[in-house]
């Protein structure tokens, strides 16, 4: 079966759109004609009869003898002839017919319903259907010298019939509808091809068919991803992206907000810039979105959004993180326990037995402390296996690191976790670490307190180290940016910065240069 191009098809529509306003224009043309044509022969009717019973002759004649009465067909005849009247019937006050059109007629009574009025004097027209078709018909009284009624003169003209009309419009009809099917075809085809363009030179079944394959791709696709246009209407809305957002049945068309709250999509509608790697906590899953403008010549037409579920991914790297924190603890541990019973055995060989025993004891003692405190104190495993193993790195580096013992970290604001708490400590543990580098101080101190209560929780970690000079205390939080010349650094900051507003909490730094620098991070539960 042949296909026609959607060219030909749009040519085609246009083209019976153009005929059918032509057949309807005609329709109402030609009405109007009719009824400009019916005026014009009343108005011709009207004036052929006045001319008639304003005649001498016939005013003399229809009031004479029998013989004079019969001269008045043969001047009516002449009469019609002139003013191309159809027909001329005059009749005198007893409505005897002295001329008409059917010679037997002549001399009878007329008893026409319309023309008793013309007896009393007045001027009128009527309009009559006849076996011939319809006619206009004038009555006109004829009035003698003397002002006295002696007669009535009626006219009539046949209405041309619709063919007739059309017959005596073809010149006309025919150029109209030639030169309006010409520029209809023309502007039919301009405007299909320029269809056809803004389409692509697609069909409309090759479009059916890219709508189809990108709905079944995007469902296709891992990730979620949501599309809305410029008015905030949802256009794109893929099976990931329901199942992200705990939506279900067609929503395209849609308003966002009035499906999803947390999209925040018509946010790039107004910013007009695109957001990469922003972490959400949707209905309890941790998802990253890239949400960015749709732009079309430069004008921005609507916004996508592509979600990926990370929350497995995200307990792996807490797992990862829990396993990495003890096994470096464990690592600091041997190293610390070497060292330990190098000091134990060096003791034995010097005959020290008594300080060797009292070594053990406070060794065990403080290792059992911290542990107790860390479990009872820090119900978070990764988090109390991190400080435990900064303690011990701490020593290493020859730090005094303190915990304080009234610290407590029972729960996390939501929407954060441990991982994200991982990230604040040991961020900034380490970054207190480096600030004793290179440092000729005789006392190396760092003290880290954890305050939690129903309404807020609190972290202070502070050092006596270098300190931060106050110039560039404002880029700190910079993505990239760092005082060391090492590679992959200046993201530690960043991502606390990020974590904190996420939490919508509030960071703040105060330091002093060779003094020290503390670091208090708050959340309002």
């Amino acid at each position: 079966m042949k296909r026609f191009s959607i060219q030909s098809k749009i040519t085609a529509l246009i083209f019976f759109i153009v005929g059918l306003s032509l057949l309807l224009a005609g329709i109402v043309i030609i009405s109007n004609f009719i009824d400009s044509k019916e005026d014009d022969l009343r108005q011709r009717a009207i004036l052929a009869a006045q001319t008639i019973a304003e005649d001498v002759e016939i005013k003399s004649d229809i009031s004479g003898s029998v013989a004079q009465k019969m001269k008045i067909r043969d001047r009516v005849e002449t009469l019609r002839i002139i003013h191309h009247a159809d027909y001329i019937v005059v009749m005198d006050m007893n409505h005897i017919r002295l001329s008409h059109p059917i010679p037997a007629l002549i001399g009878k009574r007329s008893y026409g319903s319309d023309e008793n009025k013309a007896f009393a004097e007045l001027t009128y027209t009527t309009k009559a259907k006849g076996e011939v078709g319809t006619v206009i018909r004038a009555f006109v009284p004829i009035m003698n010298k003397d002002h006295k009624q002696v007669g009535v003169v009626l006219v009539g003209y046949l209405l041309p019939s619709l063919f007739e009309l059309i017959w005596d419009l073809r010149v006309e009809i025919f150029l109209a509808g030639a030169i309006s099917l010409l520029f209809g075809g023309w502007g039919a085809w301009l405007l299909a091809s320029k269809m056809k363009r803004q389409m692509y030179n697609l069909e409309p079944h090759e479009i059916a068919q890219l709508v189809l394959e990108r709905t079944e791709t995007f469902n296709a696709m891992h990730e979620g991803i949501i599309a809305i246009d410029k008015d905030e209407r949802i256009t794109v809305f893929n099976d990931k992206a329901k199942k992200m957002m705990g939506v279900s049945g067609d929503v395209i068309g849609e308003n966002i907000l009035k499906i999803v709250q947390d999209t925040r999509l018509p946010e790039i509608l107004e910013i007009k810039k695109p957001i990469y790697n922003k972490e959400l906590k949707v209905r309890g899953q941790n998802i990253v979105s890239n949400r960015i403008p749709i732009k079309v010549n430069e004008e921005i037409i609507g916004a996508v959004a592509i979600f990926q579920d990370r929350t497995e991914v995200k307990k792996l790297a807490e797992e990862l993180t829990g396993v990495k924190a003890f096994v470096s603890a464990l690592r600091v541990q041997n190293h610390e326990h070497m060292n330990k019973l190098h000091t134990i055995a060096g003791l034995l060989q010097l005959g020290h037995h008594k300080k060797a025993l009292d070594y053990i004891f406070h060794t065990t003692e403080e290792q059992a402390e911290l542990t107790q405190f860390l479990s009872k104190k820090i119900k978070s495993e990764s988090i109390s296996g991190l400080l435990f193993s900064k303690v011990s790195r701490a020593k290493e580096l020859g730090i005094q690191l303190h915990i304080d013992r009234n610290s407590v970290l029972e729960s996390f604001p939501a929407p954060l976790d441990e991982h994200d708490f991982v990230i604040i400590f040991g961020n900034l543990i380490e970054n207190a670490f480096d600030s004793f580098a290179d440092s000729m101080k005789a006392e190396k101190n760092m003290y880290i307190s954890i305050e939690q209560n129903k309404d807020l929780l609190s972290i202070l970690i502070e050092d006596n180290g270098k300190g931060i000079p106050e110039e560039i205390q404002s880029l700190i939080f910079k993505k990239g940016f760092s005082t060391k010349d090492k590679e992959n650094r200046g993201f530690g900051l960043y991502l606390i910065k990020e974590i904190v507003e996420k939490g919508q909490g509030e960071i703040k730094v105060e330091s002093e240069l060779g003094k020290g620098t503390t670091f208090i991070i708050t959340f309002a539960k």
